[in-house]
C-alpha cells in the first residue's frame, strides 16, 4: 500500500478539488462534524451533521465499550450513512473531530473513509458552493463489524508499557503530559509514554495536515516509527484520533486509539502514572 492510501488505493486525505469532483456521485456521504450552529450557518452541499464532541467513553471494559460502539454506529445510520458509502468527514479545518469520525468509521470496519484536508475553511476559501437549507437524510441501518486492532483499552495499554515492539504516544499538551495541567483525578502520564502534541501535526496557517515529510520527521523524533505498533492517547481520544489519522496517511499499518484516554486512566486509582515527563 502506498503512503496515504486505503486498501482500495484511494487517498485518505481529500483535497477540496477531490471532493468537489465527487460530490454528486452516487453513494457518497459527507459528514460535517462542526457544532450545529456553524452547520446551520452554511455547509458543503448535501452534508449531514454529526458533532461527535463529548460523545465519549471513559470505561473501556468490554460491555461499556461495546455499548459505546453500537451507539456510534446507530448515530451514523440515523444520519443516513451506509457501510458501503464513500464516507468523507470534515471539520472547521483538519481538526480532531473530523479525525475522530475517521478513526471511528475505520474501527467500525468502514472500508472507504476520508477526511477533507483543510475542512470547511479550505472549501470556503476556494469559493466552492455552500448551502444553508436542505432536507434531512433518510435514516438507514448501519450494520458493522468492529476491528479490535484499531482500538486500545486500559488493559492493552497496560500490556504495552515498556514493550520493545510497541510505542505509547501521548498527544496532549506538554503541561498535561508532565502533570502541571491536571484534567482528571490524577495528573501525569502513562509510564513509558512518549510525547507528541497533536498541534504539531497540522499547519495552523492553512488548517491542513503537514506534509508527509514533516509528519514522518516529527513522529520519528517521538519514537513512533512504522514497524512498531503505536497506541495513541490524549484526554478523551480526539487529539489522539488526529495523530491516528496522520499516521494512517503515512501508511502506518498498526495504530490503536485509546478511546478512554486520560479520562479513564487518570480517574482510576489502580493504574500506574508517572509525573514530570521526558
Amino acid at each position: 500500500m502506498s503512503t496515504g492510501e486505503t486498501a482500495e488505493g484511494s487517498k485518505l486525505l481529500w483535497s477540496t478539488q477531490d471532493l468537489a469532483k465527487r460530490l454528486q456521485s452516487p453513494g457518497i456521504s459527507v459528514v460535517d462534524t462542526r457544532p450545529a450552529e456553524l452547520f446551520a450557518g452554511g455547509r458543503i452541499p448535501g452534508a449531514r451533521h454529526f458533532d461527535p464532541y463529548f460523545v465519549n467513553c471513559d470505561d473501556t471494559s468490554e460491555r461499556p465499550l461495546a455499548s459505546f460502539t453500537r451507539m456510534w454506529a446507530n448515530m451514523l445510520g440515523w444520519r443516513g450513512v451506509k457501510p458501503g458509502d464513500t464516507l468523507v468527514f470534515y471539520g472547521a479545518f483538519t481538526d480532531m473531530c473530523a479525525a475522530r469520525g475517521f478513526w471511528f468509521a475505520e474501527y467500525l470496519g468502514h472500508k472507504d473513509v476520508h477526511v477533507l484536508d483543510g475542512g470547511f475553511g479550505a472549501w470556503r476559501e476556494r469559493g466552492l458552493p455552500i448551502e444553508q437549507s436542505s432536507q434531512p437524510p433518510a435514516p438507514a441501518k448501519y450494520p458493522f463489524s468492529a476491528e479490535p486492532d484499531r482500538v486500545a483499552t486500559f488493559q492493552s495499554v497496560m500490556d504495552a508499557i515498556g514493550s520493545d515492539g510497541r510505542v505509547i504516544l501521548d498527544n496532549r499538551s506538554r503541561a498535561e503530559f508532565t502533570g502541571e495541567d491536571r484534567r482528571a483525578k490524577h495528573g501525569g502520564a502513562i509510564p513509558s509514554a512518549r510525547h507528541c502534541d497533536w498541534e504539531n501535526l497540522y499547519d495552523p496557517a492553512t488548517g491542513r495536515m503537514k506534509s508527509p515529510e514533516s509528519l514522518a520527521k516529527i513522529l520519528k523524533a517521538a519514537g513512533a516509527t512504522p514497524e512498531k505498533e503505536i497506541i495513541v492517547y490524549c484526554n478523551t481520544g480526539y487529539r489522539s484520533a488526529h495523530a491516528y489519522l496522520a499516521m494512517r496517511a503515512l501508511g502506518y499499518p498498526r495504530i490503536r486509539n485509546y478511546v478512554g484516554s486520560w479520562q479513564e486512566w487518570g480517574n482510576r486509582d489502580d493504574l500506574p502514572i508517572v509525573k514530570g515527563g521526558s
